[in-house]
């Protein structure tokens, strides 16, 4: 899935949306087993930003590559992108999601949906329809389709929102071990995720300006 040289690198992007200049002149560079902090005050750009590594923004001057990875591949192929939206069928079971997103994200056989339940402690839950699902437990499958299809980067926005003190634990080993495996992790966060050594990005309105 991934390689030592994987390397996620942007130089000065600037984001417009709206008609207004979110932010400009941002660059930075992660690599292979590493995490950027995405901090500063709503309205920031720190959505914007991880929605334009993600290809779902165009990028108004500047550019972002991943290298590395699957040559073949353009950036939003190697990434999972987790919004503030979570993106479920309220009728779909839980199993069935999960099902769902190994088959629509192309994993075959790589990963299992029963192992993706364990890691956000869903099995129980397995066989209920999204519809009954807490905010906590819709968060924490949205979560688990990380671990359905593979994919070296993953771009998360505000991923311990809803989430419990024993969830966020989870959550903080799922992106551990993802770390581990030689993946990259740009995250979005007001609170502090516990990605060790992990370097931070602070957004200003004033960057702006």
């Amino acid at each position: 899935m991934t390689t030592s040289d994987l390397r996620l690198a942007a130089r000065d992007l600037a984001c417009i949306r709206g008609g207004r200049l979110v932010f400009e002149g941002l660059s930075f560079e992660v690599g292979a087993g590493h995490a950027l902090v995405l901090t500063g005050p709503n309205g920031a750009g720190k959505s914007s930003l991880l929605r334009q590594i993600a290809g779902l923004l165009e990028v108004e001057q500047g550019e972002v590559a991943l290298t590395g990875g699957d040559p073949e591949c353009g950036i939003a192929e190697q990434s999972h992108y987790v919004g503030h939206l979570d993106g479920l069928k309220p009728m779909m079971s839980v199993i069935e999601t999960l099902r769902f997103w190994r088959a629509f994200l192309g994993a075959g056989d790589a990963a299992s949906p029963d192992a993706a339940l364990q890691a956000m402690a869903l099995a129980p839950l397995a066989d209920l329809p999204v519809a009954y699902l807490s905010a906590g437990q819709k968060r924490r499958l949205s979560l688990a389709r990380l671990a359905v299809a593979p994919r070296p980067l993953w771009l998360l926005d505000e991923p311990s929102v809803a989430l419990d003190a024993a969830s966020v634990a989870r959550l903080r080993d799922f992106m551990a071990a993802h770390l581990a495996g030689g993946g990259i992790i740009v995250a979005a966060t007001h609170l502090d995720l516990g990605l060790q050594g992990a370097a931070e990005l602070r957004l200003t309105r004033e960057m702006a300006s």
